[in-house]
């Protein structure tokens, strides 16, 4: 993957347009700037939908969040974590049977729709343990979680899957801990690893995919880690918007497995020309920014008229040495962060 040299808008080609949620579309519970009306504006002429590894509301909730923020979309449209490690369970457990859910009610929704049934403690004899977040859950939970995992799956124990294991979760208030974290305490207990269904890993988008019959999609995403490895793993293009999580320093450092097709400020630029990439000799130039590498320096030549394709020449440029950031002399204003953000 990785950017494109070729001028053209990020929309063009693209059939179904799904997004990530935070960091994307709103922060807690308020619309990020321009993120409503791009949407909108995407969703005149292709079908949209959106992908979230939160797994601690149902698709339904999510789906009347997005309304009150303007969006029209209904539970069809939304494709959460949970649905995604549905598909999982139903290929290793048998149908109807007990499941021991850590998580809260847009976990709980999904287990019973699939037709299993809900337990909450290890003695209650469970064929398998799906943990996703609610910020609800205790100590308790984690270690019913861990009592029942105490056999290794290949000494006949029962399967572990983890709706997500995204470390953070961006909030109104600032960054707070996620899934994986409760994920790892239960790891740390027993010694095993769940089957993870959300991004970065791919049932999530294969459930997509299939949902919404999707030939040629794009993934719009705020994280690197998860939203963009999880796209290039499922073989799509992937738009990075820096109104979440990850900031430029993070783009120049992205290894080969999570670089973005496109680097996006805010949403309205999914309808504009995307800059063309051009390399003369060890220049990258982006619009009006232009970037050489000098050994082990990043010389910036033209910081350019837009900051974002500042950004865009720095990364093309370090990308393309093959070398890894903590090769090189990055000057300050490269890493500088004048985008909005949670």
């Amino acid at each position: 993957m990785g950017l494109r040299s070729r001028s053209r808008t990020p929309l063009d080609g693209v059939d179904v347009v799904l997004a990530d949620l935070d960091g994307v579309v709103y922060a807690g519970a308020g619309a990020l700037p321009h993120a409503v009306e791009s949407l909108n504006r995407a969703g005149e002429s292709r079908r949209l939908g959106y992908i979230t590894n939160n797994a601690s509301r149902t698709d339904a909730s999510v789906a009347a969040h997005l309304r009150e923020l303007g969006l029209t979309v209904a539970p069809e449209d939304v494709v959460t974590s949970p649905q995604a490690a549905m598909r999982l369970l139903a290929d290793r457990i048998p149908a109807g049977s007990r499941v021991l859910v850590v998580g809260g009610e847009g976990l709980v929704v999904e287990v019973e729709k699939a037709g299993f049934t809900v337990v909450r403690s290890a003695d209650d004899d469970p064929a398998a343990v799906v943990q996703g977040f609610a910020p609800h859950v205790a100590w308790t939970d984690l270690a019913e979680a861990a009592f029942a995992l105490k056999t290794p799956e290949e000494e006949g124990g029962v399967p572990w899957i983890a709706t997500n294991t995204d470390w953070t979760i961006p909030q109104a208030r600032g960054i707070a801990p996620g899934n994986g974290t409760l994920v790892s305490a239960v790891h740390t207990a027993v010694g095993r690893l769940a089957t993870v269904a959300g991004k970065p890993e791919t049932p999530i988008f294969r459930e997509a995919v299939a949902r919404f019959d999707a030939q040629h999609p794009l993934f719009i995403g705020d994280r690197l880690d998860t939203d963009i490895a999880g796209a290039q793993a499922a073989g799509m293009e992937s738009a990075l918007v820096l109104t979440g999580i990850d900031r430029p320093k993070h783009v120049l450092a992205a290894p080969p497995t999570s670089r973005p097709t496109y680097i996006l400020s805010d949403l309205r630029e999914l309808f504009e020309p995307y800059p063309a990439v051009k390399v003369k000799g060890d220049v990258t130039t982006v619009g009006s920014a232009a970037v050489r590498i000098d050994g082990a320096d990043v010389v910036i030549l033209s910081a350019g008229e837009r900051p974002v394709d500042l950004v865009r020449a720095g990364a093309a440029a370090i990308w393309a040495t093959g070398r890894q950031i903590f090769g090189f002399r990055v000057p300050e204003a490269l890493y500088a962060d004048p985008f909005h953000r949670v």
